[in-house]
């Protein structure tokens, strides 16, 4: 068996590694990304917006040009070339760059701009993601229902709305018996992602209506499971604590506590200061949503498109944040950061520490892999909003619990990795919110198996929000691949040599 999968190897490596030269010939996007990094535009959301970088047209070809203005009679202001364009065509100036960009790429001039790094930002719906986390900064109610609201119907509720769709998620917060023995008693796997995936699909066979077509039972079933993730995750983790001998077994729900609250007393049976609430309410929020390009997002949307129900298509969502490289990162962090501070002796010596981060870039330390984890993103440049509003709170939690030593680390390790980086690559980086949000995590008492799943319990929302609008839009996704083989001839068995 050892030697046919040795075999498969090989040749699986022969012929699944892509030509460089077949990938400049035919402009493919691998990873659905261009040749500067940015995303390749595939569809249009209402939900979330994802902003890191400007695209700055480039002077040629004409269209482009900004160093010529052109008047238009009747108008009290001179255009460039490619908005009188669009005025020509469409009878009234862009509303916006995007509006403008995206004008110019139907005649086909998408590729002619540079990229411009900026400071990041994040809107869910339209509403910048400072203003949600600022609404609830200084109350004492959690935001998040708020936020899951916002993101399922596109719009901010009145109070009487939102005080019914809270009592509504506390009313869904219990799981049925039956999936309640599943946790308890028919898994072995400690791995919670792959635990949360098994409830999910267990929560199917409990739906009358698991294919149902009808646009109130699938909200419904999105209602169910955003309530619900919460209950299945403490569950899963308080059932693996319980094989291993240590745990006090499963925790119901409280009808009384808010979301955060209740987590957290259904993890260890003690209801949590509002500190801490507040601030896993917080990070809900800023994991609840990043546009629809992100991978689980584009999963769900994509299964979503094929017709499958609601609990395969947020199946999919769990599998891919399941991977190390998306729901994995904070985790990768606290690897990393332990083993900076095994391997720098002086934590406040940047020419140290600046060695050693050049030694895991190169792949000469820590794992080897080259990445300096938490440092970069696949949209942002500048910064990270939401590694922005949780600096301020990584910095509070830190003094509250003494380690502010390891804050200081964490700092130093920012801003060099980020220097490092644009000079090494030419990029510029700024730390991503998994930078910090393991460590403020780890400082709260949350285990490191619940890491990822926590996140999946926060882009629950984002995911069924985004669901519904793909199911709106009704149109199944199907992208191209080139073959990078040609035809060949078939060879009998017995003619076969190599």
């Amino acid at each position: 068996m050892t030697s046919l999968i040795t075999q498969i190897s090989k040749l699986a490596a022969t012929h699944n590694a892509p030509d460089p030269k077949l990938i400049r010939k035919h402009n493919i996007k691998l990873g659905l990304r261009n040749t500067d990094g940015s995303g390749v535009v595939v569809g249009l959301t209402s939900k979330g917006c994802v902003v890191g970088y400007e695209k700055v047209l480039k002077s040629a070809p004409l269209l482009n040009r900004q160093d010529i203005t052109l008047q238009i009679p009747g108008l009290n202001r001179k255009l460039a070339p490619s908005e009188a364009c669009y005025y020509l065509l469409n009878g009234q100036t862009p509303e916006s760059s995007r509006s403008l960009e995206v004008f110019l790429s139907r005649l086909g001039y998408l590729s002619e701009y540079d990229v411009k790094p900026t400071k990041g930002r994040l809107y869910y719906c339209g509403y910048a993601i400072q203003d949600l986390i600022n609404a609830y900064k200084d109350s004492e109610e959690e935001g998040f229902d708020e936020a899951t609201y916002l993101l399922l119907t596109g719009e901010l509720p009145e109070a009487s709305q939102l005080k019914n769709f809270r009592n509504e998620m506390i009313r869904r917060r219990n799981i049925p018996m039956r999936v309640t023995r599943f946790i308890t008693y028919d898994s072995e796997n400690p791995d919670q992602m792959s635990a949360l995936h098994r409830a999910v699909a267990a929560l199917s066979l409990m739906d009358k209506y698991p294919n149902s077509d009808q646009i109130p039972h699938q909200i419904e079933q999105c209602l169910n499971l955003i309530a619900k993730f919460p209950t299945i995750i403490a569950h899963n983790y308080n059932a693996m604590m319980f094989r291993k001998g240590r745990g006090h077994g499963l925790i119901n729900p409280s009808t009384n506590m808010s979301p955060m609250e209740n987590f957290v007393y259904m993890l260890n049976g003690q209801k949590p200061d509002r500190f801490i609430a507040k601030l896993l309410d917080m990070l809900m929020i800023l994991h609840a949503e990043h546009g629809g390009g992100n991978n689980s997002t584009f999963t769900v949307r994509s299964v979503t498109s094929s017709g499958a129900n609601t609990y395969m298509a947020i199946s999919s969502g769990i599998a891919s944040l399941s991977g190390y490289l998306h729901g994995g990162a904070n985790e990768a962090v606290l690897d990393m950061m332990a083993n900076i501070q095994k391997n720098v002796k002086d934590w406040n010596d940047d020419e140290e520490i600046i060695v050693y981060l050049k030694k895991i870039l190169n792949g000469k330390a820590h794992d080897g892999k080259g990445k300096i984890y938490g440092i970069g993103h696949a949209v942002y440049t500048l910064s990270d909003p939401r590694a922005v509003i949780l600096l301020e709170k990584a910095e509070e939690l830190a003094k509250m619990s003494n380690r502010e030593n390891i804050f200081s680390l964490y700092q130093n390790v920012a801003r060099l990795a980020c220097k490092l980086i644009l000079k090494e690559k030419s990029k510029s980086v700024s730390p991503n919110v998994d930078f910090y949000s393991g460590f403020v995590y780890q400082m709260m008492g949350i285990p490191k198996e619940l890491f990822t799943p926590l996140f999946a319990m926060a882009r629950i929302s984002g995911w069924c929000a985004h669901r519904l609008e793909q199911i709106a839009q009704g149109r199944i996704m199907r992208p191209a691949y080139i073959s990078s083989i040609e035809p060949r001839k078939y060879v009998s068995i017995t003619k076969r040599c190599r």
